[in-house]
C-alpha cells in the first residue's frame, strides 16, 4: 500500500502559491479523487489502490499554474527514454552552442527529471566538464527537473545560486501555452507540482535577480520551450526578441486567465467520454484493443474513461521496470512489447503521440496485419472544443 506524504500548502483554509507565497488565485482544474500517478502495483495486486484529490490553481500574483496539494510519495518506476526526447536534446543542445552558450571548458550541472533522461553526454561531447553536487557551473541546466519541486521559490534559488559570475541558467519545461492549447488537461499529475508559462518564469527568476533573455521552441509534447536567463547585474548574454515573442504569443492562450486555464475542465469530461465511447465501440464490434505506453498522463485518462481489461487487453511499454505491474486505479497490466504478437491487436491506442514515428517503425507488424494506431487524447477533440 502506498504511503501518503501529506504534502500541501495551505493558510486559512486556502492554497498558498508555491513560488510566491500569494493567497489569491483561481481552482481552474479538478479531477477529483485519482490514483497516484506514478505507483504501479503489480498485476496480481486486485487493488483496490488509493485515491487522492487531484486539482490545479492558478496565483493571482505571479501566474504560476500548480498543483493545489499531493499527499503521495515519489515511488514512479524509470520510464524508456523516447526518441522523440533524444532527439529534442540533442536538438536544443545544438541551438544553444550556436547561440555561443556552451563553450569548451565551460563547467555544468544537471538538474535532471526523476523520469530518465539526461543532457551530460551531450555536453561533455562538446568539451563541457560536469561538476559535483553544490558546486557553481557555467551552464546550470534544468530538464523537466523544477517541475518536481514542491517549494518552487527554494528550488529555483537553489539553481540560481549556483550560476557561477557572467554564467547561464537554461531551463527546459513542457509549456502551459500548449497544454491550453492542445486541451492536455492529463499533463495535470500528481508529483508534477508546477506548469509553467514564461510569463511566470520571468516573475520567479526576477525575485532572485534573473532575467530570461533568450526562447528556443520545440514541437515535443505538443510544445515545449527553453528558456536561457542569466543575472541582470554583470550578464553578459544580449537578450533577443525570441522571449517578447514568446510572451506575446502565450498571452494569446491566455496563460493567465482562468477562463483559458478552465477550458481544460471541458476537455477532460469531452476526451475521457470519447475514449470510453470508442473502446466500446470497439469490443463490440469484437475488435482487441491493446494501450501503448504506460506513462503517468494515461493514468487519469484510462480511469476517467471508466477503461478496464474489457476494454483495453493490456498496456505495451518498453520499460522492463513496468512490465509486470498495472496500470494504477484499472485491472489492465502492463506488457513487454513481445507480446503483441500474441494480441494481434485491431487496434492501439497510443497514449503519448509523440511516440507514433518510433513505434510504427518499431512494430511495422501491427499495420500489416491490419492493425492501426489511435491517438488516444485526441478521440473527441471536436467535442471538447464544440
Amino acid at each position: 500500500m502506498r504511503r501518503p506524504g501529506g504534502e500541501g500548502r495551505y493558510e486559512m483554509g486556502g492554497p498558498v502559491c508555491r513560488a510566491c507565497r500569494g493567497q489569491a488565485g483561481e481552482l481552474v482544474l479538478d479531477l477529483g479523487q485519482q490514483p497516484a500517478c506514478d505507483y504501479f502495483p503489480r498485476a496480481a495486486d486486485p487493488g483496490p489502490d488509493p485515491a487522492y484529490p487531484l486539482q490545479m490553481w492558478l496565483c493571482s500574483s505571479c501566474g504560476l499554474a500548480q498543483l493545489v496539494a499531493d499527499p503521495t510519495v515519489p515511488e514512479e518506476p524509470r520510464g524508456t527514454e523516447p526518441a522523440a526526447l533524444v532527439a529534442q536534446a540533442a536538438d536544443a543542445v545544438d541551438r544553444v552552442a550556436r547561440a555561443g552558450l556552451l563553450a569548451d571548458g565551460h563547467r555544468v550541472a544537471e538538474y535532471g527529471s526523476p523520469h530518465g533522461g539526461s543532457w551530460l553526454g551531450l555536453l561533455t561531447d562538446r568539451g563541457l566538464t560536469p561538476v559535483p553536487q553544490e558546486e557553481p557551473a557555467d551552464a546550470v541546466l534544468d530538464c523537466f527537473g523544477l517541475m518536481h519541486a514542491a517549494d518552487q521559490s527554494a528550488a529555483m534559488a537553489e539553481r540560481v545560486s549556483r550560476v557561477a559570475p557572467g554564467g547561464v541558467l537554461l531551463l527546459q519545461y513542457h509549456s502551459l501555452d500548449a497544454i491550453i492549447r492542445g486541451g492536455q488537461w492529463n499533463a495535470l499529475r500528481h508529483g508534477h507540482y508546477a506548469y509553467y508559462s514564461a510569463a511566470a518564469l520571468t516573475v520567479m527568476l526576477a525575485a532572485q535577480g534573473f532575467s530570461a533573455r533568450r526562447a528556443w521552441q520545440f514541437d515535443l509534447y505538443g510544445g515545449t520551450v527553453l528558456l536561457a536567463a542569466s543575472r541582470d547585474a554583470g550578464s553578459r548574454l544580449p537578450a533577443d526578441d525570441s522571449v517578447p515573442a514568446l510572451l506575446r504569443q502565450e498571452a494569446g492562450a491566455g496563460v493567465r486567465d482562468p477562463g483559458a486555464l478552465g477550458a481544460l475542465q471541458r476537455d477532460a469530461s469531452a476526451r475521457a467520454r470519447g475514449l470510453h465511447d470508442w473502446l466500446v465501440a470497439e469490443r463490440s464490434a469484437g475488435n482487441v484493443v491493446l494501450g501503448y505506453g504506460a506513462a503517468s498522463r494515461a493514468v487519469a485518462l484510462l480511469c476517467r474513461a471508466e477503461a478496464d481489461q474489457s476494454l483495453v487487453r493490456a498496456v505495451v511499454d518498453a520499460s522492463p521496470a513496468k512490465q509486470g505491474l498495472r496500470m494504477p486505479g484499472t485491472d489492465i497490466p502492463i506488457v513487454n512489447p513481445s507480446r503483441l504478437a500474441d494480441y494481434r491487436p485491431d487496434a492501439i491506442a497510443l497514449f503519448v503521440a509523440d511516440l507514433l514515428p518510433e513505434v510504427r517503425a518499431a512494430f511495422p507488424e501491427v499495420e500489416a496485419t491490419g492493425g492501426r494506431w489511435v491517438n488516444a487524447e485526441m478521440l473527441s477533440a471536436s467535442a471538447a472544443r464544440g
